[in-house]
């Protein structure tokens, strides 16, 4: 295994697909000549040309519309947005038709499209281009949505979303790149829709996904420290939504501390917790404990934008509160 960055990870996914499938192609603003805003596509345009490594217009409409044009032609697009703060300008082409035109044309038609995008706060961005809306994507039934938190999920899981027919939002967090871990050599995929437990446990469970999986594991060390030995499950997508491991881990500790970096109010937390209870309820021992970000758009200021941030002594704070 080489131990690589989420960068690296991501951009030999990429690589990797485009030379496997001739029907790959990149498409989004300065994906080409400049290498890409977070330098992932460095070098692809010199190698594949200009026909499979397109700069576009700055339209996020444009964009997510060629993008569906072309998937329901034959090709296979992965169209980035440089934010997915910027998303919300194409919403309608993703969550009226990219998600719905396989099921109102009654299967006639498939989307083999992945949208590659950068969420999340931490660089300082300002309250536009700092949001963690993945709930509300996730939200849309035909569209799935992927947030991988390693460098070996986040390869493994986008090569698996660039080989599906499925139109797939795969949200990188902002300060996850320079992040590295180790990576499976060879050809591998992901499946897409299955929870992983990323850290063994006993005494309670954290769920988490993305960012947070950095916080809630630095939390665990702490915590382990004292004897208390959390159990971690990330979620790795969020629709198909896996709770199977989450729902095995909680009947086991009987307690559980939910993580996510978007607000609070109808979060991805707030629909793990109500399954927790709908299907474990007997299990549950201690009210189940949300952390996420404060409800404020997210400052400019660091030190502000940090305490708006889940960090780790709000995640070792819940799970005191449940033990």
């Amino acid at each position: 295994m080489a131990r690589i960055t989420m960068r690296e990870a991501i951009s030999q996914a990429l690589w990797e697909e485009m030379e496997r499938d001739p029907k790959v192609f990149i498409m989004g603003e300065e994906v080409g000549v400049w290498g890409g805003t977070y330098a992932v596509t460095k070098g692809f345009y010199d190698h594949f040309g200009e026909k499979r490594v397109k700069d576009t217009p700055i339209s996020e409409a444009a964009i997510i519309g060629g993008a569906i044009g072309a998937a329901l032609t034959g090709l296979r697009p992965v169209a980035e947005l440089m934010t997915i703060n910027f998303a919300f300008s194409a919403f309608d082409h993703i969550v009226n038709e990219a998600a719905k035109l396989h099921y109102m044309f009654g299967g006639q038609f498939v989307l083999p499209m992945v949208i590659r995008t950068v969420g999340g706060g931490g660089r300082q961005l300002g309250a536009t281009h700092s949001q963690t809306p993945d709930a509300i994507f996730a939200h849309f039934p035909g569209l799935k949505v992927v947030a991988p938190g390693t460098p070996e999920d986040a390869k493994g899981l986008l090569k698996s979303a660039i080989r599906s027919n499925d139109p797939i939002l795969f949200i990188e967090h902002a300060t996850l790149y320079q992040v590295r871990g180790e990576v499976p050599d060879g050809d591998y995929t992901t499946p897409i829709g299955v929870s992983k437990v990323q850290r063994p446990g006993k005494d309670v469970t954290i769920v988490t996904y993305s960012k947070m999986l950095e916080i809630s594991t630095k939390a665990a060390d702490q915590l382990a420290k004292e004897g208390i030995e959390a159990e971690i499950v990330d979620l790795r997508s969020l629709r198909p939504l896996d709770m199977g491991p989450v729902l095995e881990s909680f009947k086991k500790t009987n307690r559980a501390v939910v993580v996510e970096e978007g607000w609070r109010s109808y979060g991805v937390g707030s629909e793990v917790v109500s399954r927790i209870y709908e299907e474990a309820f007997d299990y549950v021992d201690a009210p189940i404990q949300r952390v996420a970000q404060k409800e404020v758009p997210l400052p400019y200021n660091r030190t502000l934008e940090q305490s708006a941030l889940p960090q780790v002594e709000d995640v070792i704070r819940a799970v005191k509160e449940v033990l």
